[in-house]
């Protein structure tokens, strides 16, 4: 990255995505908030330039109005110029259970955990093509590792972005720009609130360390906490027979 980075973060409310920031802001960098909640976005934008950010831009951005996209980063790109790397951070953790009663619920939770990414990263890859380098990094999610009877539907939807992101990232390497899949394990985040933790349990700050290195240099897919790579390892090679068994 330059001197001052120049970072894009879209679902800038996300836990995560706002610990990613705060790592940046102490880097003296120029930060790009764009999300849905208007209040929570400027709430961190204020937090960011108190914490040492050069300048903080932000913008709404409906991610289920793909149509939108463009005009969102046709914005962000001429406020700094283009950017060194983009996080794509949102995302939501449906309801198994009713996504199982209901078609439309499924659909909802694929058009805002696969669809709607998978829009934003189509424009992003052309974007960063043009500018002929930066880094790409999306979360994805273990979950889309292999299909599970208690969040298939999360899943489902994630893996769909870990392959796009694979063939992506398969496009785009000769091009200068690094394409990187972040697979995050359990958080402690809001969105998580109501799940009992354990010792596999992160903080979003020691997620947010590794997605920074992500950014700065990493390639491939990346797994936080580092152990749910070699957990994920062993849970795809468990047979099928035996997988739908353990109901893992």
């Amino acid at each position: 990255m330059t001197t001052t980075p120049r970072l894009l973060v879209v679902g800038a409310t996300s836990a995560i995505a706002h610990e990613v920031a705060r790592r940046y802001a102490a880097r003296n960098a120029r930060l790009f908030l764009a999300g849905r909640d208007a209040a929570g976005i400027a709430a961190n934008a204020a937090d960011l330039t108190a914490r040492g950010a050069e300048s903080v831009v932000t913008a709404a951005f409906d991610a289920l109005d793909t149509a939108s996209h463009e005009a969102m980063l046709d914005k962000a790109f001429v406020a700094f110029d283009g950017f060194d790397a983009v996080l794509v951070a949102y995302g939501v953790l449906p309801d198994q259970a009713r996504c199982e009663r209901s078609v439309s619920e499924t659909l909802a939770a694929f058009d805002t955990n696969g669809r709607s990414v998978v829009a934003l990263l189509t424009v992003l890859g052309n974007r960063f093509e043009a500018q002929g380098r930066g880094a790409i990094v999306v979360i994805s999610s273990p979950a889309a590792d292999r299909g599970r009877a208690s969040n298939y539907v999360y899943g489902a939807a994630k893996a769909s972005v870990s392959v796009f992101a694979s063939g992506l990232r398969n496009r785009l390497q000769a091009k200068g720009v690094r394409v990187v899949t972040v697979s995050p394990g359990f958080v402690d985040t809001p969105m998580t609130a109501d799940f009992p933790k354990g010792p596999l349990w992160a903080t979003p700050q020691a997620v947010a360390k590794d997605i920074e290195r992500a950014i700065d240099s990493g390639f491939g897919v990346i797994y936080t906490p580092w152990f749910w790579r070699w957990i994920m390892q062993i849970i795809r090679l468990i047979p099928e027979r035996l997988f739908v068994r353990l109901r893992l």
